[in-house]
């Protein structure tokens, strides 16, 4: 393990989690009340599925590497889907005049979908760390985590900040950043 290779792995880790700060942003604008509990669970189950998606992609690739490759052509729907998914239900909220103050928590549901949206991009990960040992992947995947982790945080607390600010616009504005990350992933995909 070098200085290169961990400046490398903060890097992968800042990289991958642009879409998960993204999202992030959006459900601190959705609930600026969130306690810090929340936001700590918000910002782990996109840490642990960021840590866990590059080691199944380095295990693809040691074990099933050709269904795996077949199926690489299908994540950028994958992320679209669930993103325009949640993204939509975000903004009819948002327009609704019978929002509750309840309305504002984010489902177990709705976080395991955005988790697995921002993350999947993260199995192509797996085929770049394919020559590392597998403890050296997981030392990778970890620092990939932790970066995350960090990052969603900040894009929280910037969230619930801005959202203060923007009161009953912030749903529609973080359905919208939704749709949009959706649309990038999709887009960037054919580049």
């Amino acid at each position: 393990m070098t200085l290169l290779f961990l400046l490398n792995a903060v890097l992968f880790g800042a990289g991958l989690a642009m879409d998960a700060f993204s999202v992030s942003l959006a459900n601190g604008l959705h609930d600026t009340k969130m306690k810090t509990g929340k936001a700590m669970q918000i910002a782990g189950s996109f840490a642990v599925f960021q840590t866990l998606m590059p080691l199944t992609g380095w295990l693809c690739v040691h074990t099933i590497a050709t269904i795996f490759t077949s199926f690489q052509k299908f994540i950028p729907w994958i992320a679209l889907g669930l993103l325009l998914y949640i993204g939509i239900g975000m903004l009819k909220e948002g327009f609704s005049n019978e929002k509750e103050e309840e309305s504002a928590a984010l489902t177990f549901r709705e976080l395991m979908l955005q988790s697995v949206a921002t993350s999947i991009d993260a199995l192509s990960v797996g085929f770049t760390i394919a020559e590392f040992p597998f403890h050296m992947a997981l030392i990778e995947s970890l620092i990939i985590g932790i970066v995350t982790m960090i990052i969603c945080l900040a894009g929280l607390e910037i969230g619930k900040k801005a959202g203060t600010a923007l009161a009953g616009k912030a749903t529609i504005l973080g359905g919208i950043i939704l749709i949009g990350i959706g649309i990038e992933i999709f887009v960037s995909s054919f580049f």
